[in-house]
């Protein structure tokens, strides 16, 4: 039977979900909390096989490459194993200097602020847990870095997205070359921002210490805006004036804190002064005096929407549509506050990027029943029809592969084909043999799902193509002839003789592991587009580098999902 319904970062307050980040990621909860990034999220079933179950979805299932499971692919041991013991897993803040001078003169000793070097290598997933080292990023340029981070799209790729995931929240500190080490923690909040990863990206600017810069309050704020917790963000800026992002912050924050005098004359003044602009004036009036009249006009959308802009339009009974804001505002239809198709529409959105437990979208999905049909009202019908069917006692197998066909289709609509397969692929083993569409469905499902390997091991396939990718699902794709261009160019990814280019190897040479980790994380997202010959380059980097599950799941995400093009 499969299981749902996941909890949220909702369900708690922010420093309960701070201690909890803290500790979960740092110690196993009696078994195999993470692994290495085969899926951003397990479903509630397997969860209860490893250990106590959180009631933050985020912390059962992050993304990781850490050896904490026997079982586990060996991605992050083979990174492990490629450095001597003694730093398999460095501390966080050791410098690689000698423990003492062998000579008489006085050596030349590095240095920089604890606090800074601190905040520069936080992280969610200490190296225990990935399998990464924590210099990672240290041996490379820090302009290089930011720009592959910002430019890489992964919006489309499921792989990838666990991949960053694990980059963006591991412990690491940052290159050496700059002394504000604030740049590299920003661009890797700006990331999940842009994944629509809010709650996350909150824990890790929580961790770093948001009130320590200017910078890094404005991020905190504008992050803690758009989850809806925005109360110790204003209760620290109104303690200390000189964190505010600017006076309209101020004025919100200070009228939350109910001085409303306060707030007034700072508007009074400020709009004497000439500093706002009109749509910005008008939208703080109205916020500051939303009761004293009734009868007036809806002000038009800002030209410019923030984060304050949208909760301040949300305060004044005027929302704001998410539809066409950035991803991380669809965070806000997850409250309560909007009907169910926003919500229904926000959940989808931000589940193609990861940044949603399949879990969550399942509850969203079987929370009431369609009043209407067409467009997502039928994927919500599909969805609920199969979720019936296979958690039936007992369970009826022509009612499965009957209901099958259609919520495919209904998820291959949505690109929801891996949130789909992580939530039922396992189950669906059961049916991978079963002839017609119906079968071959059940058999992508299964290789796209947690436990690919396993769940097709036994499989007999029925043409070339199936035996190609069980033999690719065993990482031995050599084992079965190819059946397309596409296969040919993943089996010389595979192949025994397959290195990585050679811009990639050398940034390997130079310890600079992270951005060889990106750099092939956009050759795959190339591929992906059309430029099929950088898939093999990218496989074989990710196999040099010891991610052979992401290996794996990139390639078998190219051939079975329909991204390319």
């Amino acid at each position: 039977m499969v299981t749902h319904r996941g909890l949220t970062l909702r369900a708690v307050g922010r420093a309960s979900r701070l201690g909890l980040w803290a500790a979960l990621v740092c110690v196993p909860l009696g078994g195999a909390l993470l692994a290495e990034p085969t899926s951003f999220n397990e479903t509630t079933r397997a969860r209860s096989s490893h250990g106590p179950m959180s009631a933050i979805d985020w912390l059962n299932s992050l993304p990781a490459t850490g050896p904490l499971s026997g079982t586990m692919p060996n991605t992050a041991r083979s990174i492990a194993a490629q450095r001597p013991a003694s730093s398999a897993h460095p501390h966080p803040m050791t410098r690689d200097e000698p423990p003492v001078s062998q000579r008489a003169d006085i050596p030349v000793v590095s240095s920089q602020p604890l606090d800074a070097q601190q905040v520069g290598a936080v992280g969610l997933l200490p190296a225990k847990i990935t399998g990464l080292p924590t210099t990672l990023w240290q041996a490379s340029r820090s302009a290089d870095v930011i720009r592959l981070i910002r430019g890489l799209d992964v919006s489309e790729l499921p792989a990838m997205q666990s991949l960053l995931y694990t980059l963006l929240l591991a412990e690491g500190e940052p290159p050496s070359d700059t002394s504000d080490q604030d740049l590299m923690l920003l661009a890797r909040l700006a990331k999940l921002l842009d994944l629509g990863a809010v709650d996350p990206a909150l824990a890790l600017i929580e961790r770093a210490g948001p009130s320590r810069t200017p910078a890094l309050f404005a991020s905190w704020f504008d992050l803690s805006l758009l989850a809806g917790t925005e109360t110790e963000a204003c209760q620290q800026m109104v303690a200390d004036p000189r964190l505010a992002p600017g006076q309209a912050a101020r004025i919100f924050c200070l009228a939350r804190e109910s001085q409303w005098d306060t707030a007034a004359l700072i508007l009074d003044t400020t709009r004497a002064l000439g500093a706002f602009d009109p749509a910005e004036e008008r939208l703080l009036t109205r916020f500051l005096n939303v009761d004293m009249d009734e009868d007036a006009v809806r002000l038009p959308p800002p030209s410019t929407i923030t984060p304050l802009s949208f909760r301040m339009a949300e305060a004044i009974g005027e929302p704001l549509s998410t539809a066409s804001l950035p991803r991380a505002y669809a965070v806000s239809d997850l409250r309560g506050l909007t009907g169910w198709k926003a919500e229904l529409e926000a959940a989808e959105r931000l589940a193609r990027t990861g940044a949603l437990p399949e879990n969550h979208l399942l509850g969203v999905y079987t929370n009431g029943r369609p009043s209407a049909s067409g467009g997502i009202w039928d994927r919500v019908e599909a969805v609920q029809s199969f979720d019936n069917a296979i958690n039936a006692d007992p369970v009826d197998r022509a009612a499965v592969l009957a209901a099958l066909p259609d919520v495919w289709q209904a998820m291959v609509a949505a690109q929801l084909e891996e949130p789909f397969a992580r939530l039922y692929g396992p189950a669906l083993a059961a049916y991978a043999d079963a002839p017609g569409a119906a079968g071959r469905i059940a058999f992508t499902a299964t290789l796209l799902g947690p436990g690919y390997e396993a769940n097709v091991r036994g499989l007999s396939p029925r043409d070339t193509t199936e035996a190609f990718l069980i033999a690719l699902a065993a990482g031995r794709p050599d084992r079965a002839p190819p059946y397309n261009a596409a296969s040919r160019i993943v089996a010389a990814g595979f192949a025994n003789s397959a290195r990585p280019p050679q811009r990639l190897q050398s940034q390997l040479d130079n310890g600079q592991l992270g951005e060889a980790i990106l750099g092939a994380m956009r050759l795959y997202a190339s591929a992906m587009t059309g430029e099929m010959k950088d898939a093999g380059d990218a496989l074989a980097t990710f196999r040099a580098v010891g991610l052979e599950d992401t290996a794996r799941r990139a390639a078998l995400q190219l051939l079975l999902l329909e991204r390319r093009g």
